[in-house]
């Protein structure tokens, strides 16, 4: 039996897929398409579409455990609970689903609220999963490289609430941790939500000097004004999407995303190894050139 994992050429996914490959797993890995991404070796591509269900139907009938990732996606909800119910109708008992932090505190998130209706699937049935309730992902800030250099300003509108962003490395290692715990135990797990987050709680000023030490001139932070981001992005994403993540900003503004006391020891911990810190992931892809 094998570890299947969904959402496998995404930036997380894929991550996810390497490390259990390293770590010796069976790995399949969910497409539309084969051979559109190299997979390492090992790693089974397994062909089906979320929102069709005979093939997902098939994808889950020969695997012990299962990585749910969903993209953010007008039928996000859909794609989840159906996959969720024919892993159930499949045996499966062995989950680890990726949420999002403050899923149940950020209630006007499309996104955000999509995730909690599923992590509220996973309560009520019971199911044994490891929910992951990641923070903002420092891999977000790949999006605005281009205004950060060009124009010298930070423009995510993260306020001064305080985020602990996460690199997606560490979140990628906490799933692989969850998953082979769950794979490799003789059965099914008790349920259990983690929140991830990075080591440093930031805010747009603190993260516009970071860009300015490692590009050793003035990076400005743009502001918090929500509505100018949301015409930014809808410039080139769509505009449900850019109205979504406006809604993100202005709760991630009023709630922050702070690290629990004990959580980062916690997370530690559990990947053996310290958190990536922002300045590190920052000052690698200035690196890059």
């Amino acid at each position: 039996m094998s570890i299947l994992v969904i959402g496998a050429t995404g930036t997380v996914g894929s991550l996810v897929t390497q490390g259990l490959a390293k770590a010796g797993a069976e790995v399949k890995a969910l497409v539309r398409q084969t051979g559109k991404r190299g997979f390492p070796v090992g790693v089974t591509e397994v062909v089906a579409d979320l929102g069709d269900v005979p093939s997902m139907r098939q994808a889950l009938a020969s695997v012990r455990t299962l990585f749910l990732l969903n993209a953010v996606t007008p039928d996000e909800v859909t794609q989840a609970l159906i996959t969720l119910n024919l892993a159930r109708e499949a045996g499966i008992e062995r989950i680890v689903y990726l949420s999002v932090i403050h899923a149940d505190l950020f209630t006007n998130v499309p996104h955000f609220t999509g995730k909690y209706t599923v992590e509220r699937m996973v309560e009520s049935l019971d199911l044994p999963a490891t929910i992951l309730r990641p923070a903002y992902f420092m891999q977000n800030e790949l999006m605005v490289r281009k205004t950060i250099e060009d124009y010298g300003v930070y423009p995510m509108p993260i306020g001064s609430a305080g985020v602990s962003m996460i690199d997606a490395r560490d979140i990628a290692d906490v799933a692989v941790a969850e998953l082979l715990r769950r794979d490799r135990a003789p059965g099914k797990l008790p349920r259990i939500t983690l929140e991830l987050v990075g080591p440093q709680v930031l805010t747009g000023d603190a993260v516009s000097t970071i860009w300015s030490a490692a590009l050793n001139r003035d990076i400005a932070y743009g502001g918090d004004d929500v509505a100018a981001f949301e015409g930014q992005l809808a410039a080139y994403a769509p505009a449900w999407l850019a109205y979504d993540m406006r809604l993100m900003m202005a709760g991630i503004q009023t709630f922050g995303m702070r690290a629990t006391e004990g959580l980062v020891a916690q997370l530690e911990t559990l990947i053996g190894q310290p958190l990536r810190r922002y300045e590190d992931f920052v000052r690698e892809v200035t690196a890059q050139g």
